[in-house]
């Protein structure tokens, strides 16, 4: 019982930063938006680094829920 306890307790730390790409996501998509906002001719420009940033926290999203389901599961 105590192991399962363990594994429940180590998920749900390891899903913390979730909370951070949470913040991470919604600052890029803001950020994306308002110099859009500002200079429309640069769209082409901007939008491709703001998709690169929203892959690569997504990524981090992504490994946490990996290593949350590794403890879980193993």
């Amino acid at each position: 019982m105590e192991v399962e306890a363990a594994k429940m307790l180590g998920a749900g730390i390891a899903v913390i930063a979730l909370m951070g790409v949470g913040v991470g996501i919604g600052n890029i998509f803001s950020t994306l938006v308002s110099s859009i906002a500002r200079n429309p001719a640069a769209r082409d420009q901007v939008f491709g680094i703001g998709m690169l940033g929203f892959a690569l926290t997504e990524a981090v999203a992504l490994f946490a829920l990996l290593i949350a389901f590794i403890i879980l599961f193993a």
